[in-house]
């Protein structure tokens, strides 16, 4: 058993970081590593990971549903759609993080979205052709350690940026890219590392 590991209660040895938190289980086991596919899907990753920056994601994750019913379930024209009346709105929405800078940084991340829809451009694949080769994505045991950023990272966020994107730093976008399947950080032992190969 790995520092990074943890055998829980129902037998299943799993990453550590769920602790027992039953719904941070469910999503280490049911979506973490999970690729993920679709400008809408991909948006309310992007979304989501940027209202998390300088919060844990058991924060983000317990106000989801919150975030969904507040930002549209994350379609993106409809996002685009929401006026300042909207962010005022939303400031006093205690089912979200009620950050301005990130509330209006989505909207405006919306409509970039839409432009680049506009052009016959998807910020999915975008986002996707940033990904390691699939021989990469699953780090080696020996050497596996749990990091902030990656040099794919840099080069996303430094793409994001200079579409205009905001809350798209590379610790950001290498979050983004573990819970979508970028990259396999399932820690060795874990009996996810192996079903996600």
């Amino acid at each position: 058993m790995s520092n990074h590991t943890h055998k829980y209660e129902d037998g299943l040895t799993r990453c550590k970081w769920p602790g027992k938190d039953e719904l941070y289980i469910d999503y280490h086991d049911q979506e973490w590593g999970v690729p993920q596919h679709g400008d809408d899907d991909m948006f309310e990753r992007i979304s989501l990971e940027g209202f998390q920056a300088g919060l844990s994601w058991i924060t983000i994750l317990k106000r989801r549903e919150g975030f969904r019913k507040a930002f549209k379930d994350f379609e993106v024209k409809k996002v685009a759609k929401l006026t300042e009346t909207d962010v005022e709105k939303l400031m006093l929405n205690e089912g979200i993080i009620r950050n301005r800078a990130k509330i209006v940084s989505t909207i405006r991340n919306a409509n970039l979205v839409l432009e680049l829809q506009k052009q016959g451009e998807s910020i999915s694949d975008i986002v996707w052709s940033f990904a390691p080769p699939v021989h990469k994505r699953t780090p080696s045991p020996k050497s596996f350690q749990w990091r902030a950023t990656s040099p794919e990272s840099d080069a996303l966020s430094k793409e994001l940026r200079r579409l205009g994107f905001g809350f798209v730093g590379s610790t950001t976008m290498y979050a983004l890219m573990q819970a979508t399947g970028f990259v396999n950080d399932h820690a060795p032992g874990c009996f996810r590392r192996e079903e996600l190969k």
